[in-house]
C-alpha cells in the first residue's frame, strides 16, 4: 500500500478517535481545550485528503505541510492535556499514534520535496544538453 493511501487511512482513524475523546472532554465540562483539540485533530485528515486530490507536485506539498503542522498541534494539545489531567484521562494511545501519524507526514514531506528537487534539476540538465546540441 502506498503511503499516501496509508497516511490517508490513518489520520481518518484518528478524526474518529479525536471526536470520541472530544466527547468524553466536553462530558467532564472542558471546552477550551477540546475545542482546539478537535480543530487540530480533524484538520490533519482534511488536508491530507485535499492533498490527495492536488494538481501539482507542490501543492500536495503544500498541503502534506500543512497536515504536518496540523499534526504537531494535535500533539501540543494532547500533550498538554497529559500533563495537565484537567481531565483525568489516559492520553497515551492518541499520543502514540499522533507521533506514528507526524513521522509518516514527514517522511511523506521529505521524499516529495526531494522527488520535485531532482526532477527540477533532470529538467535544466536536459534543457541544457539540448541548448548545447542547438
Amino acid at each position: 500500500m502506498k503511503s499516501e493511501n496509508k497516511i490517508l487511512e490513518l489520520t481518518f482513524e484518528f478524526s474518529l478517535k479525536a471526536i470520541i475523546l472530544y466527547k468524553i472532554l466536553v462530558e467532564q465540562k472542558e471546552y477550551v481545550l477540546s475545542k482546539q483539540f478537535l480543530r487540530s485533530s480533524t484538520s490533519i485528515g482534511a488536508n491530507v485528503e485535499e492533498a490527495n486530490a492536488a494538481q501539482t507536485k507542490k501543492d500536495f506539498i503544500m498541503k502534506m505541510s500543512i497536515a504536518s503542522k496540523e499534526a504537531r498541534e494535535t500533539r501540543y494539545w494532547l500533550k498538554l492535556l497529559d500533563k495537565s489531567q484537567i481531565v483525568v484521562h489516559d492520553y497515551s494511545k492518541y499520543l502514540v499514534l499522533i507521533e506514528h501519524i507526524i513521522n509518516i507526514l514527514t517522511k511523506i514531506v521529505k521524499t516529495s520535496q526531494e522527488s520535485l528537487i531532482k526532477g527540477s534539476i533532470q529538467h535544466l540538465t536536459s534543457n541544457i544538453q539540448h541548448s548545447d546540441n542547438g
